[in-house]
Formats: structure tokens, sequence, C-alpha cells
């Protein structure tokens, strides 16, 4: 029975099972009488004994410990060096081990897929006892895996600490297997490392600079592939900025007499606009704060430093032409709210004033957040502050109108759809920037990528400053483009495997060295 459940354990003769516990103890000895020694000869001659404790994987979450009976043989062959040695049972006994085999490639896997910590606590829920060390010592020991021969190489960064620290993953296209890890983005290491592959013919890549002059100094034979996602999110970055700088143009006109709605005819004076919100004004100094500084010739680090702000803040403010754009893009977040903004005026300035009232009436309507909102907003326009405005719709978004132009026409709603619709033809800017982004995607989708010069030509007769930044950047990488919108090659598998990368980065670094999420990275699937 028991070598049915341990076939492991068939060349040895079990004495005794004797269960504690927490575990079970089987007591053995060796059925053979002569063994090899590792000159080749065999001998009979016992020397010694001596008991050997192994642990084995757990039965029904007890773990199991094998007390083994080992022989020290005299070796009868007098050029060998050893005179005695000590009986090894394949399958079962590695030199100075204390587990068996089938047990350190079980805690191997569960390192490699949970780390230490977590790996530990898993191995002690199945009844095995091991520490998180132990754990990470079995992952650093194995060997990492053979290269081969790569003829699509995928090539990515990922971020050990946002904005600061950085490191590349090499991919294999063919098999999607993560081949080469590394510290640092420089694309000298990348050159290192194709010079020693010249086998690659194609290289598929961001857009960054650093890779494509390592890829071309390491392999000027292979193609380079810029990749379609980053194209498309970096065109995106575009639309959207375009779309701020026509933030005002997205409102509706205001309607005519006929559509006002009623007030009362003896409607009281209107007073002046509440104060400027604080986040306002505060954006306002930074923004005037950053250019005096940028002026004067500091760094941005430097003027992060002195302001206490961060960089990416910073090169926000840096590169806002006035601060009506820095405050449009913060502000431009909808709250819950606005849709009901209309009817709470219309309401308040028919004479009810009670905010509890008017906070039923809207959860009536569909309203589904807290009647603190509804007091915060309606506290502006209590005794000595006037009518509250009578408004129109909403305007959209920005990020709602890059929306709109970033999908494809067949999957918007109706309601975008019209919105959209009715955008363009009041704004001739906006209309051109939608029919640009709408020919680059038929371009990449349709793989066209021929068609790719008159693209950035028509582009650059148009006044659309930030498309008309990206596409004159196209033409830096124009062959890498002109791949990525024409070959079927994708960096799909390379961003699938910075999302694992990301997930097993977050579980451990930090706690452990790169060393050990290099070998999680090449070795666990």
């Amino acid at each position: 029975m028991l070598s049915e459940l341990f076939p492991h354990l068939s060349a040895l003769l079990i004495e005794e099972v004797e269960r504690r516990p927490d575990k079970v103890v089987l007591r053995t000895r060796v059925r053979s009488t002569t063994v090899a020694c590792r000159c080749g000869h065999s001998s009979s001659r016992v020397h010694g004994r001596y008991i050997r404790k192994l642990r084995d994987v757990a039965v029904c979450g007890l773990g199991v410990v094998i007390e083994l009976c080992v022989r020290r043989f005299r070796c009868e062959n007098t050029a060998c060096t050893a005179v005695t040695f000590a009986e090894q049972i394949a399958g079962l006994t590695t030199p100075h081990s204390r587990c068996t085999p089938l047990l350190r490639q079980l805690l191997t896997q569960i390192g490699l897929a949970l780390a230490g910590r977590a790996g530990a606590r898993l191995a002690a829920a199945a009844g095995i006892a091991v520490g998180k060390d132990i754990l990470l010592r079995l992952v650093r020991a194995l060997p990492e895996p053979e290269i081969g021969d790569v003829e699509v190489l995928g090539v990515d960064d990922f971020a050990f600490r946002k904005g600061r620290h950085y490191g590349t993953v090499l991919i294999d296209m063919a098999t999607h297997r993560p081949l080469h890890l590394y510290d640092g983005r420089d694309g000298e290491d990348l050159a290192a490392w194709l010079q020693d592959h010249p086998e690659v013919k194609v290289i598929c890549r961001d857009r960054s600079s650093g890779y494509a002059e390592g890829a071309r100094a390491g392999a000027p034979q292979a193609e380079q592939v810029a990749d379609r996602y980053h194209l498309w999110a970096n065109l995106g970055q575009a639309v959207e900025k375009t779309v701020n700088a026509y933030h005002s143009r997205l409102a509706e006109p205001p309607p005519g007499q006929e559509d006002a709605p009623d007030y009362p005819e003896t409607e009281p004076e209107v007073v002046q606009p509440p104060k400027e919100l604080k986040i306002v004004t505060r954006l306002r100094e930074q923004h005037a704060a950053a250019h005096e500084l940028w002026e004067q010739g500091m760094s941005k680090a430097a003027i992060g430093r002195k302001l206490g702000l961060h960089q990416a803040t910073v090169r926000k403010l840096v590169g806002a032409r006035s601060a009506d754009d820095v405050v449009a893009k913060s502000l431009q977040r909808a709250h819950i709210i606005d849709p009901y903004i209309d009817y709470l005026h219309r309401r308040w300035n028919e004479g009810v004033r009670n905010a509890t009232q008017l906070y039923r009436e809207i959860r009536q309507l569909g309203y589904s957040g807290g009647e603190l909102a509804v007091q915060r907003h309606l506290r502006r326009y209590r005794t000595g502050r006037g009518h509250a405005p009578a408004t129109g719709p909403k305007p959209p978004s920005v990020r709602e109108v890059t929306s709109w132009i970033m999908t494809h026409p067949e999957h918007l709603r109706d309601k975008d759809a019209d919105n959209l619709h009715r955008l363009r033809e009041r704004d001739p800017e906006l209309d051109q920037l939608t029919g640009h982004v709408r020919k680059f995607a038929a371009m990449m989708t349709g793989r066209h990528g021929d068609r790719l010069e008159d693209w950035i030509a028509a582009v650059e007769q148009d006044s659309l400053a930030p498309l008309t930044g990206f596409a004159r950047n196209l033409r830096r990488d124009f062959d890498a483009v002109r791949n990525g919108l024409s070959l079927p090659h994708s960096s799909g598998a390379v961003e699938g495997n910075i999302n694992r990368l990301k997930m097993l980065k977050r579980q451990m670094f930090g706690r452990a060295s790169l060393d050990l999420l290099r070998k999680r990275v090449l070795l666990a699937r």
C-alpha cells in the first residue's frame, strides 16, 4: 500500500510506521546487499551504519519523515581515492540533502510561484514546515534556461520605482518567453546582448530613442517595428492636448429665449459669482512661480525642490502655456451632482430653498449621491447670495470628447455619436482633428503603412499644434513606425509579460534583490 503511495520508496524495506500528531515517521532500510562506488566497482563490505532523516512530501496534511538506515561500505578497488562511501538511493537521496528530490522540486515550484513569505504559508497549510529563506535559496539555485535562437525579439522597459528607476526585459516573440532581464534601459546593454545573438531578424519595441540606438548598433540587419499600442497611446495624448486647447468651445451655445426656463417675474438681481476655488488660486500661484523660476534658468528638478512639488507637477506647470490650461485640466472631472444642477437651480429660483426636499426630489430622478453634496452646492446661493444661475447643459469634459474621437464610430453610443457630430459641425478644428484620427486608425488596422507620409504631410498643414508635434515626432522614427503599421508583428506578448512582471515585483521586490526577481521572471510559469 505504501509503495503505491510512494513509488520512490520501492527500493526500501519499510520496517515501521509511526503516526505522530504532526507527522508520519517511516523507519526503513535498503533492500539491496551490494552498492556501487563512484569509481564503478561494487562492494558488499559494510563498514558501518547510521540513521539519516529525510523529509518527504506531505500526506493528508501530515509531514512525512523517512528515517533511513544508511550503510557505509568499504571500496575494494585499491586505486579508488574513496576508502569508504555511503549508499545512495536513486530518486530518493542526494549527497548532503535533508529532503527528497520530490519535496525539493515541490518547494522550488512554490518558491517560484509565491516567493518567500507567501510560499512558506502555503507550504505550512499543506503540512510542510519550511522557512522563507530556504524557499528563496532554492529559487536562486536554479539554473537559467537556455536562450536558443531568437528571430523576433520584443523589448520593453518596466519601473522599479516609477519616474526614478527602470529595468529592461527581452521577450522571445515566437514562444512569448522572457529571455533576459537587466537593470537600466540604456541602449548599450541592449546592443551588447544583440551582438551575441546575430540571428535576430525583427525587433519589436516602443518608441524609446535609447532602444532604437541600441538596436541599430547591436543588430543593424534587423528590422525595427514600433509597437502599435504605444503609437495609439501617443496619438491619444496628442488628441487630449488638442481638445484641451479648445476646451472653451466644447459647451453648447446658449439656448434661444424661447427655450429659457420660466422664472418668476419678480426675479431679484443676480449678484456676483462666488469666489474662486482655493485649488484654482493655488494652481495659478504655482504656475506663475514655476514659470518665473524656469525663465531664470533653473532646472525642473531644482524648481520642484524649491517649491516642494513633484517633478511631474513641475513638468505640467512649465509645459502649460497659461494657468487656465492647468486649471481646465485639473477641474475637468465630473461630479455626481452635475446632471441635476439645472433642476436644482430651477427649483431654487422657484422658491424651494430646503436642501433636504430638493435632495428627495432628485433622488427620484436617479441621483445616487448623498444629501451633503446637495447642501454644499446650494450653500453659495443662501441669503445674500442671490438667485442660482440659469445654466444650460454641462459641457462635456476633455476626456469625454477625447474618448469620442478615439472610439470607432460603430462602437459609439447613439448619444455620444450625436454629441460628437454636433461638435464637429460647430468647430472646424475639432472636425479636422477627428478626421485625422480616423484616417490614422484606418491606416493602422488595415496595415497601410505606405500612407504614413501622406498622413504626416496632411497633419502638418493644419494648425493643430499638439497633433502636428506628434506627426513630426513620427519622422524621427519613420522606418520603425511604418513597419509597425505594415507588418503583422505586435508587442502584445511583451505587454503581457510586463503585467506579469509587475505582479511578481509587487510580491517581493524591495525585500529581495534583482537576482531573485530575474529568476522568477525567467523561470516561473
